[in-house]
């Protein structure tokens, strides 16, 4: 049997979806956009040959983020440019439409100036984005999406894949943290994004599911949304000023979380436990020394393994699965530093390790 992808390129797709801290079995809950059953991205692989035939081919790529400057893009984005390298496939432009859908449309339409052979990309929006998505398919690029799908998109017609992390699972996650650590009684509350995207929503589901059939003693007595994420201490005020009965807060990820934190600070109510989604680095050092319990992680850097490996999938004409995923994986102060390294394929930084010892 031929060799699977060597060296580096194997290490990366093959070493951290393996941890004790995820669901029983590596077991992911999360369907696709259009209900798939989801592919474990440990059973993607290019043999040595197939890899030599995409470096031949002198191909190029482009990725268009619906936002960037966080944790989680820079980490897709670095796993991304590490194995499209491995590939010897160009990145010839990278976009960030700062949540605008508007701004994604033009995005789009600069990166199809460049002729890219492959795109990478995860909408703003679903339904405003779609006919410009629509374009650049037309065009015989081959479209690989991150998280979410344009509205009437079929894998296999209009894009190759699409990878998700398990946000489902993640969700789970969230709610089994601030359940068991208020003994299963209490009162909680939801920041949520109040838009309708895939992976938020099933985010929402998951940690509403969860609560309702594993803690019914736990009562949520508000749910606030956003859509702008900068403005979540303002909702978190709101929240604690209406309900100062309040025991944990689920944001719907760490820079809204981040906005909670703040807002729980001002009002001196340390006294309320945090849950969220994504491992960003400030809130890592809030897992380990203050008062965030811990979160569902994503896997970004795998995630855009996936995705960069899905693209070869298309050059060389290979099958590829409709809907790939990642599994959740739980994090706590007592595997922050091991997770933090699985989430990013490198160490903790110092500010992180410090908080464990403050």
């Amino acid at each position: 049997m031929k060799k699977m992808i060597a060296g580096m390129l194997a290490v990366m797709m093959l070493t951290s979806l393996s941890s004790a801290a995820v669901l029983a079995d590596d077991e992911i809950l999360s369907t696709g956009p259009n209900g798939e059953t989801a592919t474990p991205a440990t059973e993607l692989s290019l043999t040595d040959e197939e890899i030599e035939q995409v470096k031949a081919g002198n191909y190029t790529a482009a990725i268009s983020f619906h936002y960037g400057g966080n944790d989680w893009s820079s980490a897709q984005q670095k796993g991304l440019s590490d194995t499209f390298e491995k590939l010897g496939i160009e990145i010839t432009a990278v976009t960030d439409a700062n949540f605008s859908a508007e701004k994604q449309v033009s995005d789009l339409e600069t990166i199809m100036a460049k002729q890219p052979d492959v795109l990478v990309s995860i909408p703003t929006d679903a339904t405003s984005t779609a006919d410009a998505y629509k374009r650049v398919a037309e065009t015989g690029t081959k479209i690989v999406f991150m998280d979410n799908v344009p509205k009437n998109f079929t894998a296999g017609e209009n894009y190759v894949s699409c990878v998700s992390a398990d946000n489902y699972g993640n969700g789970v996650i969230a709610a089994d943290l601030i359940g068991e650590a208020l003994e299963g009684k209490g009162k909680i509350g939801i920041v949520h994004y109040d838009v309708d995207f895939f992976v938020t929503n099933q985010r929402l589901e998951a940690f509403e599911k969860e609560m309702a059939e594993k803690y019914p003693d736990i009562e949520i007595v508000s749910k606030l949304g956003f859509q702008d994420e900068n403005g979540c201490d303002v909702v978190a005020d709101a929240m604690i000023t209406q309900h100062p009965d309040v025991q944990a807060i689920f944001a719907h990820w760490d820079i809204p979380c981040e906005g909670v934190l703040s807002a729980l600070r001002a009002a001196g109510r340390n006294d309320i436990y945090l849950s969220t989604i994504d491992l960003g680095n400030n809130i890592a050092k809030e897992i380990a020394g203050g008062n965030v319990l811990g979160l569902g992680a994503q896997l970004p850097y795998d995630q855009g393994v996936a995705e960069a490996t899905l693209c070869a999938y298309a050059l060389l004409g290979k099958e590829a699965p409709a809907y790939v995923a990642v599994p959740a994986k739980r994090v706590e102060k007592d595997n922050l530093l091991e997770a933090y390294e699985e989430v990013y394929h490198t160490e903790a930084p110092d500010a992180v390790k410090n908080a464990l010892t403050e």
